[in-house]
């Protein structure tokens, strides 16, 4: 089959390689009819080469129809359309229970301290292939793919593999309350499909802030209240403050993490990590603060006294100024963590109606074949051609 895989810093290809089989009697393949690229992908593009090995196969975000099951398999048959979870998670486990599945304990990766495994995300989080492909293997075929109805096309449902669980899961850690305010801060897909899940909940006032003109069009277009950084160099805190009686948002969501602009001293650290043998580049990652923290400030900064803090935008930085990657994997309070997709599926799938409330089958910019993924990666990256969500068709 051909696949998206990693090959080094901004160098990914699609390559012909062995199609996933069965090992598990409750394993399940299907065969991925659509596949997205997340912001989270970039940081295997730019920064996470010590945790990968060339040729992994890359993506959390797949759908697609399932072909084959597992002698055990009773929840899905062939034909059967699913979305699959980017949590690799059994469902049945203590934290699966709990609504945590990315804390599952029977994929938790204990030997790297981290928590569920995920799909196509480095050697932390279990080395498992990718759904950036014409075939994906998912275990756990009972309780883990997201059956969904025939019929509406893929972009109605496919966010249910990432971006709609996590940007429901922002809103609900922000826990605005009725009518209140909330500040998102970054307006890449995560940022801004949490902007719009605000509104849908009854947010009163959502405050959007980018540079990227294309996303703060967009987030505009659909009643945010848009702050564009390159404007407010120096005064953006003090301009969000005006907006909210002086006192700052009831919440702020951080949907950057730490790739936000500014901090060069920590750019430059994290680009000098590239340049450092596997071995070593992996401990300082680890251990390190290497995260650009500007927005994580700013959040702090401008969130009303009392207020909250949703942190969704990843962090990895160890030291300076607190151990980040403990707590954002651990899901930690301020409130953060990665998204519990099953969590929020009985939430979400009511609302991907005719109606479209949350915008879904318009929310791509860019659908491309797989063929194409090189390319959309470095466009992504650049963010050249407008691209602010693509999805790919093996």
């Amino acid at each position: 089959m051909k696949a998206v895989t990693w090959h080094g810093k901004r160098d990914v290809r699609v390559d012909t390689v062995p199609d996933p089989a069965i090992k598990e009697p409750t394993d399940v393949i299907i065969k991925v009819t659509s596949t997205g690229i997340c912001g989270s992908d970039l940081h295997l593009y730019e920064l996470f080469g010590p945790f990968l090995a060339e040729g992994d196969i890359l993506g959390h975000e797949p759908m697609g129809v399932v072909q084959e099951v597992g002698s055990e398999v009773t929840e899905v048959v062939p034909g059967d359309r699913v979305v699959v979870p980017f949590n690799v998670s059994c469902g049945t486990c203590f934290m699966c229970g709990q609504g945590l599945q990315s804390q599952c304990e029977t994929t938790q990766m204990r030997e790297t301290g981290m928590g569920a495994s995920l799909f196509g995300y480095t050697s932390l989080y279990g080395a498992v292939p990718g759904g950036q492909a014409e075939y994906l293997r998912v275990p756990f075929g009972n309780t883990l793919p997201i059956k969904v109805p025939q019929g509406p096309p893929d972009d109605r449902f496919v966010y249910l593999s990432d971006v709609l669980p996590t940007a429901w899961q922002a809103v609900e850690y922000a826990g605005i309350p009725a009518g209140g305010s909330v500040a998102v801060l970054g307006l890449g897909p995560i940022g801004d499909m949490s902007a719009r899940v605000a509104l849908h909940r009854g947010a009163g006032q959502v405050i959007g802030v980018d540079l990227v003109p294309e996303r703060l069009a967009r987030a505009r277009a659909r009643g945010v209240h848009t702050l564009d950084l390159r404007e407010h160099p120096n005064d953006l805190a003090d301009v969000i403050r005006e907006l909210t009686d002086g006192r700052g948002p009831d919440t702020v969501i951080d949907a950057v993490g730490m790739e936000a602009h500014g901090a060069p001293a920590a750019r430059m650290a994290q680009e000098m990590t590239t340049l450092l043998p596997d071995a070593v580049a992996g401990n300082l990652m680890r251990r390190a603060g290497i995260d650009r923290l500007h927005a994580l400030r700013l959040a702090i900064d401008v969130v009303r006294r009392g207020g909250t803090i949703s942190i969704i935008g990843v962090y990895t930085g160890m030291l300076d100024p607190m151990p980040m990657m403990t707590l954002f994997d651990k899901q930690i309070q301020l409130r953060m963590g990665q998204a519990n997709v099953w969590r929020w599926v009985p939430d979400i799938l009511p609302l991907l109606t005719d109606e479209d409330p949350l915008g879904t089958e318009s929310f791509a910019t860019h659908h491309l074949p797989l063929e194409a993924a090189p390319q959309a990666y470095e466009n992504f990256q650049k963010k050249q051609d407008g691209m602010i969500k693509t999805v790919l068709r093996p």
